[in-house]
C-alpha cells in the first residue's frame, strides 16, 4: 500500500479533515505564503502591522525549521475540492517539559465564515492528542477576534489566562484543551 498524500511530505501522517489538505510547507511555497501571510487582513489579529515580503519570508523559514525539528507545524491547508490554499492550521512548540504545544489558525479572508477554521483545528487536535501524544494544547486569541473565541470554545478549550502576545503588545486570552474535553467531531 503506498503513502497517502498526507504522508507524502512527511513520511507520517499528518492531520486529516473531510475539506481540508494538510501538507507541509516547502520553500518553493513562498508564493502561496505571501498570499496568506502578506494580506493585512490575516495579519490584523497576529501583528501590530501588516507584514512585508522579508517578515513573510522569515514566517515560512520559522515554520519550516519547526517541520525539521519537531515535526509539527502551522500546516498549509487546502480545499479538497480545488486545491486552493485556505490558509494554515497547525501546531507549534510551547511548553515541552509538561507536554503541551500551542494550536493555532491562519484562514485566507474568503475562508472565513465557512467552518474550515473549527473543523481544520480540530483535526490538528486529534492529531496532536492521538499522533504526537500531548497532554494539553495551549491556545490564544486577539481580544477583538470573536471568530477564533467561538472555534476555542467549540473544540473545548478552558480559559485559564491573559498573557501579553508581544507582536500585537496586547494581553491575549489564552486557554487550555485537555484530550478529555475534546467533544467528538
Amino acid at each position: 500500500m503506498g503513502a497517502s498524500s498526507n504522508e507524502l511530505n512527511t513520511g507520517y501522517p499528518l492531520p486529516v479533515s473531510q475539506r481540508l489538505e494538510f501538507r507541509t510547507w516547502r520553500t518553493v511555497d513562498l508564493p502561496l505564503a505571501t498570499s496568506l501571510w502578506a494580506d493585512p487582513r490575516v495579519t490584523a489579529f497576529i501583528s501590530r502591522s501588516p507584514w512585508n515580503g522579508a517578515q513573510v519570508e522569515e514566517r515560512l523559514r520559522t515554520e519550516i525549521r519547526f517541520q525539521e525539528a519537531h515535526r509539527i507545524q502551522y500546516w498549509p491547508l487546502f480545499l479538497r475540492a480545488t486545491g486552493e490554499l485556505a490558509g494554515c492550521c497547525g501546531l507549534h512548540p510551547r511548553d515541552a517539559p509538561r507536554g503541551i504545544l500551542e494550536l493555532g489558525f491562519h484562514l485566507r479572508p474568503w475562508a472565513w465564515g465557512k467552518g474550515l477554521a473549527t473543523e481544520a483545528a480540530r483535526a490538528a487536535a486529534v492529531h496532536a492528542f492521538d499522533v504526537v501524544g500531548v497532554s494539553g494544547l495551549f491556545a490564544g486569541h486577539h481580544p477583538e477576534n470573536a471568530a477564533s473565541e467561538r472555534v476555542l470554545g467549540k473544540l473545548g478549550f478552558r480559559y485559564t489566562h491573559h498573557e501579553l502576545y508581544p507582536p500585537t503588545g496586547l494581553l491575549h486570552p489564552c486557554y487550555l484543551l485537555v484530550q478529555d474535553a475534546l467533544p467528538e467531531g
